[in-house]
C-alpha cells in the first residue's frame, strides 16, 4: 500500500494575483457577489436539519478515494497503531476476497457520511473507501462546453466509466494494487496524477449509480441504499455546489430540475429494491449503521487466517529447493559467521562483520540478474565483447525492522538504485505478522526487485512482503529474497508458496525454537544492534526500534582486533 494520500485541494493563498490586479470598481463588484453567495449559503444552512457532532461536512473539489491506516501523528514522527493481518494462506494465495459494501442513493443523500460512520464503527485497519465520483468519463470538447453551462447530465449512467469501475473493484477484491483517477469538479476533467489504493480487507464503494450495472452488482457482498428526503438532498446540493464548487444558485437549481431529479426518478430510486438494507434518514439512523457493522464484523471473522502456525508444520523434512543459493562457505565467510554468532562479540565488531557479509551477499545476488552480450570500444580503439544488464531497472525493498541495514551495501554496488520499504511487525497477541506501512517506487512492476531482510525464521514476514510485491504486479521470477541468515523452515515456506522467487543467503540453520528464533542462529538481531544480544526473547513491539537498527549499522566503523580475510 503506499503512504496515506495528501489532500488534492490545497488551501488558497491569502491573496491571489488576480485579486491584486483587479481595479477598485471590479473589486467592489466581486465583493458584492461573494457576499451574496455567502448569504445564499448561510440561508441554506438554516434550512438543514441539525448535523450530529463529530462528523465534519464533506469539503472537496476533487474526488477522493482514500486508504488510510490508523495512525498517531506527533510533532516528530508518525506511529502506525494497527496493521493488516495476513490476507493469504500458507500457499501464498488469497483464500477469500475482500468484503465489498456498496452504498447507493440519490445525490447529496449522505452516502459518504454513512460510509465514514461505518469505517469509524468498524474500527478495523485497512478499509478502502472508493468513490464513484472518481470515475466520470473524460468529456469531449462539446460536452465540456455543455457542462460549463450546466447543460450536461452528470446523473446519467452514461456519464460513468463502468468498465474502469468494474476492473478496479475486481483488482481491489483480489488484494491487488490499483490506480484510481482523480476528478476535478471545477473543470469537469480528470487530473493528470492518479491515486494508488492498496490493502483492502473491506471495500466501501459509494455512488449514485452503485447498483446500476449488473456486473458491478455481482461484485458487491452487501448493498445498502441511503434514503433521504428529496428536499433535504436539494438543500445539501445547493449548499455544496455554491460554497465548494463555485456555482451560482440559478445554475444549480436549473441542473437539478433538468437532470438530477429526473435521473433520480428514472435510474436511482428503482435500484432501492436491489439493496439488502435501506437506511432511512442517512447518517441519523445509528441503529441501522450498528446492524451493518455487526454483520461486517461477522464476515471478517470468517475470513481470519493463521499463517505462522501453518508454516511451522507444513512441508518440512524436504530437500532444500533449487531456487535457494547459499554463499560459498569459504574460510573467510566461515570466520565472519563465527564472529557474529559469538555471544562474546562486541556490538562494534558485530556491526562491522555483518556489513562485510551483506556486501558479499549483494555481490553474489547480482550474478543471478539477466545479462546479454554487448560490444564496447576500448580507449585503445579495440572492440571488447562483454556483458550488460538485460533488465530495465533494479529496485531494492527492505523489510523493516532490520532489512534497512542492508541498503548501504546495495547502494554501494548498484548505481542510482531505487529503494522502497515495507513495515511488518508481529502482533503480540496472535503471533501473526501484520503489514503496517509500505512505500514503493512508481512502476516497480517493470523492475528486478531485491527484497532484503537480515534474518528469516518461519518465513511469515518474507511471505507477506513477497505477496505485497506480487499485488503490485511484480513478476514472481523478478523477485530476489536476500537474507543474512535463514532457517530451513523459512526457506521451505517461501519456496513452497512462491516457487519462482530466487532465495539467496549466506547460511541456512536447521531449526527454529518455540519462540521462532533461529537455532543456533545469531540471537535477536535488533537486540544486538541495541547493545544487548543476551536479552530475553520478546515479540517486537516498538516501531521506532527499526530506526535504531538502521542508525547502528550506518554508524562509522571502529578499528577491530579480528580480521578474517581482511585485505
Amino acid at each position: 500500500m503506499a503512504a496515506p494520500p495528501a489532500r488534492a485541494d490545497a488551501d488558497p493563498s491569502p491573496m491571489s494575483p488576480l485579486t491584486a490586479r483587479d481595479p477598485p470598481g471590479r473589486q467592489a463588484e466581486k465583493s458584492e457577489t461573494a457576499c451574496e453567495d455567502r448569504s445564499n449559503a448561510e440561508s441554506l444552512d438554516r434550512l438543514l436539519p441539525p448535523v450530529g457532532t463529530g462528523h465534519s461536512p464533506r469539503k472537496r473539489t476533487t474526488s477522493q478515494c482514500k486508504s488510510e491506516p490508523p495512525l498517531l501523528r506527533t510533532s516528530k514522527r508518525t506511529i502506525y497503531t494497527a496493521g493488516r493481518p495476513p490476507w493469504y494462506n500458507e500457499h501464498g494465495t488469497q483464500s477469500k476476497e475482500a468484503f465489498a459494501i456498496g452504498l447507493g442513493g440519490g445525490s447529496a443523500s449522505g452516502k459518504t457520511t454513512v460510509a465514514r460512520m461505518i469505517i469509524e464503527a468498524l474500527d478495523v485497519p485497512w478499509v478502502v473507501l472508493l468513490s464513484m465520483d472518481s470515475f466520470y468519463k473524460v468529456l469531449t470538447e462539446q460536452q465540456q462546453e455543455q457542462a460549463a453551462h450546466n447543460n450536461f447530465n452528470f446523473d446519467h449512467p452514461d456519464a460513468f466509466d463502468f468498465d474502469l469501475i468494474i476492473s478496479t473493484l475486481k483488482k481491489l477484491k483480489q488484494g491487488k494494487s490499483v490506480k484510481v483517477p482523480v476528478y476535478d469538479f471545477t473543470t469537469h476533467s480528470r487530473k493528470r496524477d492518479w491515486k494508488t489504493l492498496y490493502g483492502a480487507n473491506v471495500i466501501i464503494f459509494e455512488g449514485i449509480m452503485a447498483f446500476a450495472d449488473k456486473t458491478l452488482l455481482e461484485l458487491l457482498d452487501m448493498k445498502i441504499f441511503v434514503d433521504t428526503d428529496s428536499d433535504i438532498r436539494l438543500v445539501r446540493r445547493l449548499r455544496r455546489d455554491i460554497s465548494e464548487r463555485g456555482r451560482d444558485i440559478e445554475g444549480v437549481i436549473k441542473q437539478y430540475n433538468k437532470f438530477v431529479k429526473p435521473s433520480f426518478d428514472q435510474y436511482i430510486q428503482p435500484t432501492m429494491r436491489l439493496a439488502d438494507i435501506v437506511v432511512p434518514r442517512g447518517s441519523g439512523n445509528t441503529v441501522a449503521i450498528d446492524l451493518i457493522v455487526q454483520h461486517v464484523h461477522s464476515q471478517l471473522e470468517e475470513r481470519e487466517l493463521s499463517v505462522r502456525a501453518a508454516l511451522a508444520s507444513a512441508h518440512q523434512c524436504h530437500p532444500l529447493p533449487q531456487t535457494l543459493s547459499v554463499l560459498k562457505s569459504t574460510p573467510q565467510v566461515r570466520g565472519m559467521h563465527t564472529i557474529i554468532r559469538d555471544k562474546e562479540t562486541s556490538r562494534d565488531e558485530f556491526i562491522f562483520y555483518s556489513k562485510r557479509l551483506m556486501r558479499l551477499l549483494i555481490e553474489h545476488a547480482l550474478s543471478f540478474l539477466p545479462f546479454q552480450d554487448c560490444v564496447v570500444r576500448t580507449p585503445q580503439g579495440q572492440e571488447y565483447a562483454g556483458k550488460c544488464y538485460a533488465g530495465k531497472q533494479i529496485t531494492g525493498v527492505s523489510i523493516l525492522r532490520a532489512g534497512e541495514t542492508m541498503e548501504p551495501a546495495l547502494r554501494a554496488v548498484c548505481k542510482d538504485v531505487r529503494i522502497g520499504t515495507i513495515l511488518i511487525q508481529t502482533n503480540q497477541l496472535t503471533g501473526e505478522p501484520e503489514l503496517h506501512y509500505l512505500r514503493l517506487p512508481k512502476d516497480i512492476s517493470d523492475d528486478h526487485v531485491i527484497l532484503m531482510d537480515c534474518t528469516v525464521s518461519t518465513g511469515a514476514a518474507a511471505m507477506m512482503a513477497v505477496r505485497v510485491l506480487l499485488d503490485h504486479d511484480v513478476p514472481e521470477d523478478k523477485i530476489f529474497l536476500l537474507s543474512l541468515l535463514m532457517a530451513e523452515m523459512g526457506v521451505h515456506s517461501v519456496a513452497y508458496a512462491f516457487p519462482r522467487v530466487r532465495i539467496i543467503t549466506t547460511a541456512v540453520d536447521k531449526r527454529v525454537n518455540d519462540l521462532f528464533r533461529i537455532i543456533p542462529g545469531i540471537g535477536q538481531h535488533s537486540d544486538i544492534q541495541d547493545g544487548d544480544h543476551h536479552a530475553e526473547p520478546a515479540w517486537p513491539s516498538d516501531v521506532c526500534a527499526r530506526a535504531r537498527i538502521s542508525r547502528s549499522l550506518t554508524a562509522p566503523a571502529p578499528q577491530h582486533g579480528r580480521t578474517p580475510g581482511r585485505q
